[in-house]
């Protein structure tokens, strides 16, 4: 009888929002919609409470991969009598397969109202064949 009560004690105490909020608020952060237009993938990425600046995009290996960095602190303190006061400060990151053909430059971006909009062509954009002749001796 003690050890199933001891049992349920802890199932209790680790299902507290406080362990379990930590999860749930990875799987909030940097919601993601993917749109095919046809010709490009049109991706939205909320990232609210973000600055532009302190978020970057970049392109490796065929992945596009998103960091945004955040810190939130309070220097208007002076006179005041907290009895609590919290900070954030923290960073994430998400990637996609986006192909292994494109390079940055065929990637367009843009930051408004905290959510990053990526247009990525479906297709690399095919370079001009030129003429390659061999030297004939």
């Amino acid at each position: 009888m003690l050890l199933s009560r001891r049992n349920n004690l802890f199932d209790e105490f680790f299902n507290d929002p406080f362990f379990n909020d930590s999860v749930q608020y990875r799987t909030t952060l940097m919601r993601t919609d993917i749109e095919d237009d046809g010709t490009n993938y049109i991706i939205d990425v909320e990232l609210p409470g973000y600055k532009k600046e302190n978020v970057r995009a970049e392109l490796k290996d065929g992945y596009l991969t998103i960091f945004a960095e955040a810190s939130g602190s309070s220097e208007d303190s002076e006179g005041r009598n907290f009895l609590r006061k919290e900070r954030y400060s923290g960073s994430c990151k998400r990637s996609f397969y986006v192909g292994s053909q494109l390079r940055q430059e065929d990637i367009k971006a843009a930051f408004d109202n905290g959510i990053l909009k990526l247009t990525v062509p479906k297709e690399a954009p095919k370079q001009i064949e030129e003429n390659h002749y061999i030297t004939i001796e």
